[in-house]
């Protein structure tokens, strides 16, 4: 898959699974990528942060097969080096990760995301040349605990200065995900909304039908 065609279907994602094999319970990464496919979604993020790289590669090979095959892409968290070993679409790019304009420069193809808390760094990464920024986290979540919740009230003062797609990450469940969508939200990463749900294929789609509707509100 090319660039353009990457970008293609960026802009046309909606749910934006995101691993942790330690909130899944006890289904490993491969059953969670299986069943995300099976509920419709075009993207996933392969992240755990506690893994080798080594052992990351791994993963990602397989994932790689499973998400070429289905058309979806496939984001690796933090470590460029392993998104080009195994092929994979992008990077997802954290604040203390490989700076944007050099991982461009290695990576000229690849998808590349920005994580950001507030809108001096939204700004900055799409600057810096990120394809699209995640704000977040939104609500208080296990899996950004060094940072306080930004509130979906932040959704609505950065994306109007985005010219670049943007996700919102953090806390965001079957219970609260109106707040983000009326915000101005419309795509949504999630790991643990999707991962602990005892039918992940079938809460794939929910959710996907909860933002399909805020999208024909438009």
């Amino acid at each position: 898959m090319d660039r353009e065609k990457r970008l293609e279907i960026l802009q046309e994602i909606d749910i934006y699974p995101v691993t942790c094999e330690e909130l899944s319970e006890g289904r490993d990464n491969i059953r969670v990528l299986e069943d995300v496919l099976a509920g419709g979604a075009k993207i996933v993020q392969l992240r755990e942060k506690n893994w080798s790289k080594k052992q990351l590669y791994q993963v990602a090979l397989e994932f790689k097969k499973r998400t070429q095959g289905c058309g979806a892409l496939l984001m690796i968290n933090d470590h460029v080096d392993v998104a080009l070993a195994a092929g994979a679409d992008g990077v997802h790019l954290g604040r203390s990760d490989l700076p944007l304009p050099a991982a461009r420069s290695i990576a000229p193809e690849l998808i590349l995301g920005a994580s950001s808390h507030s809108l001096e760094q939204a700004l900055e990464a799409e600057q810096a040349g990120a394809d699209y920024v995640n704000i977040g986290p939104v609500f208080s979540t296990q899996t950004k605990e060094n940072n306080a919740p930004l509130g979906e009230e932040a959704i609505k003062s950065i994306a109007p200065e985005l010219d670049i797609p943007f996700t919102v990450m953090g806390g965001i469940n079957t219970e609260n995900i109106s707040r983000v969508l009326e915000a101005g939200a419309r795509r949504i990463a999630m790991v643990s909304g999707i991962t602990r749900a005892p039918d992940m294929e079938k809460r794939v789609r929910e959710l996907r039908e909860k933002i399909l509707e805020y999208r024909q509100q438009a």
